[in-house]
Protein backbone atom coordinates (compact mmCIF):
# COMPACT_ATOMS: atom_id res chain seq x y z
CA UNK A 1 0.00 0.00 0.00
CA UNK A 2 1.28 3.42 -0.88
CA UNK A 3 1.66 5.02 1.96
CA UNK A 4 -0.74 8.52 2.47
CA UNK A 5 0.88 11.76 1.73
CA UNK A 6 0.22 15.78 2.96
CA UNK A 7 -1.81 17.34 0.54
CA UNK A 8 -0.65 20.97 0.31
CA UNK A 9 -3.34 22.56 -2.00
CA UNK A 10 -1.61 25.75 -3.52
CA UNK A 11 -3.96 29.18 -2.92
CA UNK A 12 -2.23 30.30 -5.80
CA UNK A 13 -5.47 28.73 -8.14
CA UNK A 14 -7.87 29.71 -5.72
CA UNK A 15 -10.55 32.61 -5.92
CA UNK A 16 -9.14 35.52 -3.68
CA UNK A 17 -12.56 36.99 -4.18
CA UNK A 18 -13.67 34.52 -1.50
CA UNK A 19 -10.12 32.78 -0.43
CA UNK A 20 -10.71 32.13 3.46
CA UNK A 21 -14.41 30.05 2.33
CA UNK A 22 -12.20 28.65 -0.69
CA UNK A 23 -8.85 27.15 1.97
CA UNK A 24 -11.86 25.95 4.14
CA UNK A 25 -13.39 23.91 1.45
CA UNK A 26 -10.09 22.05 0.84
CA UNK A 27 -9.43 21.54 4.58
CA UNK A 28 -13.28 20.27 5.02
CA UNK A 29 -12.21 17.79 1.98
CA UNK A 30 -9.44 16.68 3.64
CA UNK A 31 -5.99 19.21 2.98
CA UNK A 32 -3.95 18.92 5.78
CA UNK A 33 -1.49 21.42 4.19
CA UNK A 34 -2.36 25.34 2.45
CA UNK A 35 0.82 26.05 0.31
CA UNK A 36 1.15 29.69 -0.47
CA UNK A 37 3.30 30.88 -3.19
CA UNK A 38 5.08 34.16 -3.06
CA UNK A 39 6.46 35.65 -6.09
CA UNK A 40 8.25 38.76 -6.72
CA UNK A 41 8.38 39.74 -10.65
CA UNK A 42 11.96 39.47 -10.40
CA UNK A 43 13.07 35.46 -9.64
CA UNK A 44 9.94 34.29 -11.72
CA UNK A 45 8.00 36.74 -14.24
CA UNK A 46 4.96 37.29 -11.87
CA UNK A 47 3.58 38.81 -8.74
CA UNK A 48 1.76 37.36 -6.33
CA UNK A 49 1.41 37.95 -2.58
CA UNK A 50 2.82 38.93 0.63
CA UNK A 51 2.69 38.47 4.56
CA UNK A 52 -0.52 40.06 4.92
CA UNK A 53 -2.42 37.39 3.24
CA UNK A 54 -0.42 34.47 5.41
CA UNK A 55 -1.55 36.86 7.81
CA UNK A 56 -5.31 36.90 7.00
CA UNK A 57 -5.30 32.98 6.70
CA UNK A 58 -3.51 32.76 9.93
CA UNK A 59 -6.92 32.40 12.32
CA UNK A 60 -7.79 30.06 9.67
CA UNK A 61 -4.72 27.85 10.53
CA UNK A 62 -5.08 28.06 14.21
CA UNK A 63 -9.04 27.05 13.73
CA UNK A 64 -8.38 23.99 12.03
CA UNK A 65 -4.74 22.95 12.60
CA UNK A 66 -4.01 23.23 9.33
CA UNK A 67 -0.01 23.75 8.47
CA UNK A 68 0.81 27.22 6.13
CA UNK A 69 3.51 26.06 3.82
CA UNK A 70 5.07 29.16 2.38
CA UNK A 71 7.48 29.40 -0.43
CA UNK A 72 9.11 32.46 -1.16
CA UNK A 73 9.87 32.99 -4.92
CA UNK A 74 11.82 35.82 -4.28
CA UNK A 75 15.46 37.46 -4.70
CA UNK A 76 16.95 38.41 -1.11
CA UNK A 77 14.69 36.39 0.81
CA UNK A 78 16.69 37.06 3.78
CA UNK A 79 15.33 40.41 4.13
CA UNK A 80 11.61 38.52 4.84
CA UNK A 81 12.21 35.82 6.71
CA UNK A 82 11.14 38.10 9.99
CA UNK A 83 8.37 39.41 8.09
CA UNK A 84 6.67 36.17 6.91
CA UNK A 85 7.64 34.51 10.45
CA UNK A 86 5.62 37.06 12.14
CA UNK A 87 2.50 36.69 10.05
CA UNK A 88 2.44 32.96 10.86
CA UNK A 89 4.05 30.59 8.48
CA UNK A 90 4.55 27.52 9.66
CA UNK A 91 7.23 26.54 7.07
CA UNK A 92 9.15 28.84 4.99
CA UNK A 93 10.69 27.79 2.09
CA UNK A 94 13.50 29.14 -0.23
CA UNK A 95 15.40 28.54 -3.20
CA UNK A 96 18.57 27.67 -3.35
CA UNK A 97 19.10 29.83 -6.80
CA UNK A 98 18.23 33.19 -4.65
CA UNK A 99 20.64 32.95 -1.65
CA UNK A 100 23.99 34.53 -1.01
CA UNK A 101 24.62 32.39 1.74
CA UNK A 102 22.10 29.62 1.76
CA UNK A 103 22.74 27.73 5.51
CA UNK A 104 22.81 31.14 7.30
CA UNK A 105 19.28 32.00 5.36
CA UNK A 106 17.93 28.64 6.49
CA UNK A 107 19.42 29.08 10.12
CA UNK A 108 17.41 32.66 10.45
CA UNK A 109 14.10 31.35 9.34
CA UNK A 110 14.37 28.39 12.63
CA UNK A 111 15.19 31.49 14.90
CA UNK A 112 12.82 33.60 13.34
CA UNK A 113 10.45 30.60 14.62
CA UNK A 114 9.28 28.72 11.32
CA UNK A 115 10.69 25.00 9.89
CA UNK A 116 12.85 26.43 7.02
CA UNK A 117 12.79 23.90 3.43
CA UNK A 118 14.71 24.61 0.68
CA UNK A 119 13.56 24.94 -3.26
CA UNK A 120 15.12 23.23 -6.24
CA UNK A 121 13.88 24.30 -9.77
CA UNK A 122 13.58 21.88 -12.28
CA UNK A 123 17.59 22.64 -13.75
CA UNK A 124 18.94 22.91 -10.75
CA UNK A 125 21.15 20.19 -9.72
CA UNK A 126 20.91 17.64 -6.67
CA UNK A 127 24.10 18.96 -4.87
CA UNK A 128 23.57 22.06 -4.67
CA UNK A 129 21.67 21.37 -1.57
CA UNK A 130 23.87 17.75 -0.10
CA UNK A 131 24.97 20.49 2.53
CA UNK A 132 22.43 21.53 4.21
CA UNK A 133 19.88 18.67 4.20
CA UNK A 134 21.07 18.58 8.08
CA UNK A 135 19.31 21.89 8.40
CA UNK A 136 16.02 21.72 6.82
CA UNK A 137 12.98 20.16 7.70
CA UNK A 138 11.77 19.94 4.13
CA UNK A 139 12.83 19.80 0.55
CA UNK A 140 10.90 20.69 -2.47
CA UNK A 141 11.02 19.64 -6.00
CA UNK A 142 9.86 22.05 -8.69
CA UNK A 143 8.05 19.94 -11.40
CA UNK A 144 7.26 23.40 -13.50
CA UNK A 145 9.31 26.15 -14.02
CA UNK A 146 8.33 28.46 -11.20
CA UNK A 147 6.16 31.48 -11.71
CA UNK A 148 2.68 30.63 -12.69
CA UNK A 149 -0.49 27.64 -11.95
CA UNK A 150 -1.57 25.63 -14.14
CA UNK A 151 1.09 23.91 -16.28
CA UNK A 152 2.23 20.40 -17.33
CA UNK A 153 4.50 18.24 -15.34
CA UNK A 154 7.92 17.60 -16.54
CA UNK A 155 8.29 14.10 -16.71
CA UNK A 156 12.17 14.42 -15.47
CA UNK A 157 11.25 15.39 -12.56
CA UNK A 158 10.43 11.60 -11.42
CA UNK A 159 13.84 10.22 -11.68
CA UNK A 160 14.81 13.87 -9.75
CA UNK A 161 12.26 13.07 -7.17
CA UNK A 162 13.58 9.14 -6.76
CA UNK A 163 17.10 10.53 -6.59
CA UNK A 164 16.15 12.75 -3.63
CA UNK A 165 14.39 10.13 -1.91
CA UNK A 166 17.59 8.15 -1.85
CA UNK A 167 19.62 10.71 -0.32
CA UNK A 168 17.27 11.49 2.30
CA UNK A 169 17.08 8.22 3.23
CA UNK A 170 20.85 7.43 2.79
CA UNK A 171 21.31 10.54 5.04
CA UNK A 172 18.08 9.41 7.85
CA UNK A 173 17.26 12.62 6.89
CA UNK A 174 13.46 13.34 8.28
CA UNK A 175 12.68 15.67 5.85
CA UNK A 176 9.51 15.89 4.34
CA UNK A 177 9.67 15.84 -0.21
CA UNK A 178 7.33 17.90 -1.13
CA UNK A 179 6.32 18.35 -5.30
CA UNK A 180 4.89 21.47 -6.53
CA UNK A 181 3.90 21.49 -10.46
CA UNK A 182 1.48 19.62 -13.06
CA UNK A 183 0.63 17.06 -10.76
CA UNK A 184 -2.98 15.65 -11.35
CA UNK A 185 -5.28 12.26 -10.64
CA UNK A 186 -2.89 11.06 -13.77
CA UNK A 187 0.28 11.41 -12.48
CA UNK A 188 0.45 11.60 -8.69
CA UNK A 189 0.55 8.23 -8.07
CA UNK A 190 3.98 8.18 -9.86
CA UNK A 191 5.01 11.13 -7.98
CA UNK A 192 4.12 9.50 -4.64
CA UNK A 193 5.73 5.95 -5.66
CA UNK A 194 8.95 8.21 -6.45
CA UNK A 195 9.14 9.19 -3.21
CA UNK A 196 7.11 12.65 -2.58
CA UNK A 197 5.37 12.81 1.09
CA UNK A 198 3.44 16.15 0.41
CA UNK A 199 1.95 16.91 -2.87
CA UNK A 200 0.68 20.37 -3.71
CA UNK A 201 -1.62 21.07 -6.10
CA UNK A 202 -3.59 23.94 -7.52
CA UNK A 203 -5.78 24.06 -10.58
CA UNK A 204 -6.26 20.27 -9.92
CA UNK A 205 -7.58 21.14 -6.29
CA UNK A 206 -9.46 24.81 -7.03
CA UNK A 207 -9.92 24.77 -10.65
CA UNK A 208 -12.31 23.07 -12.99
CA UNK A 209 -16.27 23.00 -12.67
CA UNK A 210 -16.08 20.49 -10.51
CA UNK A 211 -16.32 21.57 -6.61
CA UNK A 212 -13.17 21.40 -4.25
CA UNK A 213 -14.41 18.42 -2.47
CA UNK A 214 -14.56 16.25 -5.54
CA UNK A 215 -11.42 17.49 -6.76
CA UNK A 216 -9.63 16.30 -3.47
CA UNK A 217 -11.21 12.83 -3.54
CA UNK A 218 -10.49 12.31 -7.16
CA UNK A 219 -6.58 13.09 -6.37
CA UNK A 220 -6.75 11.16 -2.95
CA UNK A 221 -8.31 8.19 -4.59
CA UNK A 222 -5.69 8.04 -7.70
CA UNK A 223 -2.49 7.64 -5.03
CA UNK A 224 -4.34 5.39 -2.51
CA UNK A 225 -4.11 2.42 -4.79
CA UNK A 226 -2.09 -1.39 -4.25
CA UNK A 227 1.30 -1.51 -5.48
Amino acid sequence: MVVMPILAPSILSADFARLGSHAQEAIDAGAEWLHIDVMDGHFVPNISIGPLVVRALRPLADRTGVVLDVHLMIHNPEKYIDRFAESGSDIITVHVETCHDLSATLERIRSAGAKPGVTLNPDTPLHTIENVLGQVDLVLIMSVNPGFGGQGYIPTSTRKIRQLRALLDETDSHAHLEVDGGIKPDNILEVVEAGADVIVAGSAVFGGADPVSTNVEALKSAWSVTA
